[in-house]
């Protein structure tokens, strides 16, 4: 077959992409990927791959596929052949949809797991991204430091900042430290890939000898990753014991031979082709007869290497008196002023005193329970510049391009911006997926019913990080809600808080309410524990969220 005629069947095969039936011809679990395929044969599949995981998210023609995206997470050791082989990679692909980004190590923001700064660059569901550095970049700067911090420390050419760091380093073994963060990240990469971005971990490897000879000056360079002096070889010696400690715990890792960068940029290809199809046949749920089912049902095929697991039947919880006694007692308005100002004064002194610590306030409840009353009153004392608060609604495509988490992961308070404040107020939260997306059928089953553990494991990492969580749900009854309702209707500037949705809503307040009971039974874990404001009085349940976020800061205020 000549050049000609090869060219104008890869530009009709990319032309067709979209075609169901040139999608099943060639995307399908390939055995030629376990061996090396000629240049021309693997261009063809990794292109063909590219745009129809591209096709997942596509809305015109329709695609039966769930949308589903690939990381391509890129480390290792410096001169292993890691920049060759993305570079070629990109010259075989479509470069207009592969999006490439790379880090260097630094050592962990303040009150932020390793994750969190890295969360903006995460692909849309249907693209493909190569990131080099990540969150394993600074993971490993930090361990490095913490494995030659003594040796470090003693020498006199290091300036005051980077002392100060030495002494900022976690108080434990350098082993047991990684060991722990690998831990939270692998849940981390787990919850990615169960919400449609699928990874492929890739660790780029040569001997001593190899790098030696590749190294052009016997001077450390920062830019380097990690930000090691690759020449060095005591501090070689000790990267390469982190690393088998790293390889060892993570079994997930695709270790590649960088001593012939050709054969090492072959091997990556064909590694990314393989992903990539992986996350398409993910992306396609079928039954036996080869036909697409709902992700809340369980089959397993040989054929396909699929399964689809059904979830543990879902047990309700019991639905507390703390949901349905509601308090009816009330205070005067002049009593209430005297206490609102008084413990609003002793609020802000609280977060001010913090020490910088991040703060993230989440208030769910039931429709007109007073959220945004409850807030106002929080925020009165402090300066706008202090605080963000989020509204957050039903999301927008882009954010459902994402994994669910994404858009509340990206409004996190965070040291990489300029923005100084470090204190978040979210009005309706992460919530929603197991509250209106479970009961209005937004979410799948299985989607809400794995949400509680990702939401469980999601604030567990930023309380461990060192930002401070603190939730709210507010209570009223059934009778309550409707006064207010009624009143928000006469009320002109109250008008814009009622929509046919809320009032839609009310005939569901049954369901609402086993909702929120089986959230409240499921995250109210030790770590971020639910503060219930069951009371049908707005005064009232503002002093009560003000008590509650005093005696939670007081923990932590430097006073």
């Amino acid at each position: 077959m000549s050049k000609k005629h090869n060219k104008k069947k890869n530009k009709q095969t990319v032309s067709e992409q979209l075609s169901q039936e040139v999608v099943d011809a060639r995307l399908t679990p390939n055995p030629l990927n376990h061996v090396f395929m000629d240049e021309e044969t693997l261009r063809l599949a990794l292109v063909t791959a590219q745009y129809a995981l591209r096709a997942t998210r596509q809305e015109s023609p329709p695609s039966s596929n769930q949308p589903t995206g690939l990381l391509v997470l890129v480390n290792g050791m410096e001169q292993a052949g890691k920049g060759s082989a993305v570079k070629q990679l990109r010259q075989w692909v479509d470069p207009r949809l592969l999006k490439v980004e790379a880090t260097i190590g630094y050592p962990p923001l303040a009150y932020q797991p390793l994750w969190q700064a890295h969360t903006k660059a995460m692909p849309r569901h249907g693209d493909v991204m190569v990131y080099f550095g990540n969150w394993y970049a600074d993971l490993l700067h930090q361990v490095m430091l913490m494995a030659t911090q003594y040796k470090e420390a003693s020498d006199a050419q290091h300036d005051t900042a980077t002392k100060r760091h030495f002494q900022s380093l976690p108080d434990k073994g350098w082993q047991d430290y990684l060991s722990e963060q690998l831990v939270a990240l692998k849940s981390f990469e787990d919850d990615l890939a169960l919400n449609q971005t699928k990874l492929l971990k890739c660790w780029f490897h040569i001997d001593a000898e190899t790098l030696k000879k590749r190294l052009t000056d016997k001077e450390a360079d920062p830019a380097y990753l990690y930000q090691i002096d690759w020449s060095d070889s005591e501090v070689l010696e000790q990267f390469n014991q982190v690393a088998a400690v790293l390889l060892q715990q993570q079994d997930d890792w695709v270790v590649i031979d960088g001593s012939d960068k050709d054969k090492a940029t072959t091997l990556f290809c064909h590694e990314v082709l393989e992903a990539m199809q992986t996350a398409l046949i993910a992306s396609r749920p079928i039954d036996d007869n080869n036909q697409q089912v709902k992700d809340d049902t369980c089959i397993s095929s040989d054929t396909t290497q699929q399964t689809i697991c059904t979830p543990v039947p879902f047990e309700l919880a019991k639905i507390s008196e703390q949901l349905t006694d509601i308090d009816d007692d009330n205070i005067d308005k002049a009593k209430y002023r005297k206490q609102l100002k008084d413990k609003q004064e002793r609020l802000a002194k609280l977060l001010r005193a913090r020490g910088g610590r991040h703060v993230v306030f989440a208030f769910e409840g039931m429709d007109a329970a007073g959220k945004g009353g409850a807030i106002k009153r929080l925020v009165a004392p402090l300066d706008p510049r202090e605080y963000q608060v989020y509204n957050i609604g039903a999301p927008m495509l882009y954010e459902l391009q994402h994994p669910y988490l994404w858009r509340f992961w990206t409004r996190l308070p965070n040291e990489q911006t300029d923005r100084i404040s470090r204190i978040a107020i979210f009005d309706r939260t992460w919530y929603g997926r197991v509250l209106v997306e479970r009961v209005e059928q937004f979410a799948t089953d299985r989607q809400w019913q794995r949400a509680y553990e990702e939401i469980n494991r999601f604030e567990a990492d930023l309380m461990a990080a060192g930002t401070l969580v603190i939730k709210y749900w507010l209570v009223i009854d059934d009778d309550e809600q409707l006064k207010r309702f009624e009143a928000r209707e006469k009320t002109p500037h109250k008008q814009f808080k009622l929509t046919d949705d809320d009032w839609r809503n009310r005939e569901k307040w049954s369901e609402y309410l086993q909702a929120a009971a089986d959230m409240l039974a499921r995250t109210d874990t030790e770590v971020a524990p639910w503060h219930v404001i069951a009371t049908n009085h707005k005064r009232v349940a503002r002093l009560q969220v003000l008590d509650h976020a005093i005696e939670q800061l007081s923990a932590y205020a430097n006073e």
